[in-house]
């Protein structure tokens, strides 16, 4: 499987998609200008990944600040993550926050509402 491993900008997360590593990671600001062209290549890996994935797929999401497009494409990458699940794949998707973001917190249980998946909250010290 394919490896994608972008670096984060000031406007865009870092991406790290490593099945070698088990590492499936989004983490950063996400405020691309074209939500789109950032994030279809994440979910095009997630459907070649859903093909054949690994024994437990932890998705680790490390976001400080995403704005409103953003929140869409995050969903979609939940939702792929949720139909891995929905066909009997061991799934766990990890919202890490910082302790003393409220708005971060609640958007990783509002996420945790929308989508069935196994989902954990991780507040951190920043």
């Amino acid at each position: 499987m394919e490896t994608i491993k972008i670096a984060g900008t000031e406007d865009t997360p870092s991406v790290t998609l490593d099945t070698g590593s088990q590492l499936l990671e989004i983490a950063g600001r996400s405020l691309p200008e074209d939500v789109a062209v950032f994030y279809n290549p994440v979910l095009d890996w997630l459907d070649k990944y859903s093909e054949n994935p690994m024994a437990k797929t932890v998705f680790n999401f490390k976001l400080t600040y995403f704005n409103t497009a953003s929140s869409k494409m995050i969903l979609d990458v939940m939702m792929k993550l949720e139909s891995l699940h929905a066909v009997g794949k061991e799934v766990l998707v990890k919202w890490f926050y910082p302790e003393d973001d409220e708005d971060m917190k609640e958007a990783g249980a509002e996420y945790a509402d929308i989508v069935d998946i196994p989902f954990e909250q991780v507040g951190y010290n920043s």
